[in-house]
């Protein structure tokens, strides 16, 4: 009997490596837009000497260990803080600055983030006291 002599494959497919790392590249083409996208958009102001400060016309909420709203120090409930700010913001357009303790819950400070917002309030500061 004659025998047949096999030739053998030795090659490597890569087919399959292939499909996986255009699945891959397809997934990061999609995902990469997301990522630009960010929570706040904050700006940090530049040094300033204190000669050149003036007085500011800003509405300053002080928010305590307690979270209770104070406004030139009169204490705000949280459902008249809004208002209260709409009423404020006429006499002080600059701003709000917002102060808080160490204390202080995220809840209050985003509640009062959220009211200067909602009455049209752009700049708006956070600062620890």
């Amino acid at each position: 009997m004659a025998r047949q002599s096999r030739k053998v494959f030795s090659d490597i497919n890569i087919t399959p490596l292939t499909d996986i790392f255009l699945v891959l590249l397809i997934i990061m083409m999609v995902i990469a837009p997301l990522l630009d996208q960010q929570g706040l958009s904050l700006t940090v102001p530049d040094n300033v000497d204190s000669d050149m400060v003036k007085e500011s016309k800003t509405v300053n909420i002080l928010i305590d260990n307690q979270d209770k709203f104070f406004i030139n120090d009169k204490e705000i409930s949280a459902e008249e803080l809004e208002n209260t700010i709409r009423q404020e913001i006429k006499n002080n357009p600059e701003g709000v600055i917002i102060q808080t303790s160490e204390e202080t819950t995220n809840g209050a400070m985003v509640k009062a983030m959220d009211s200067a917002r909602n009455v049209g309030v752009t700049a708006i500061s956070v600062s620890e006291i």
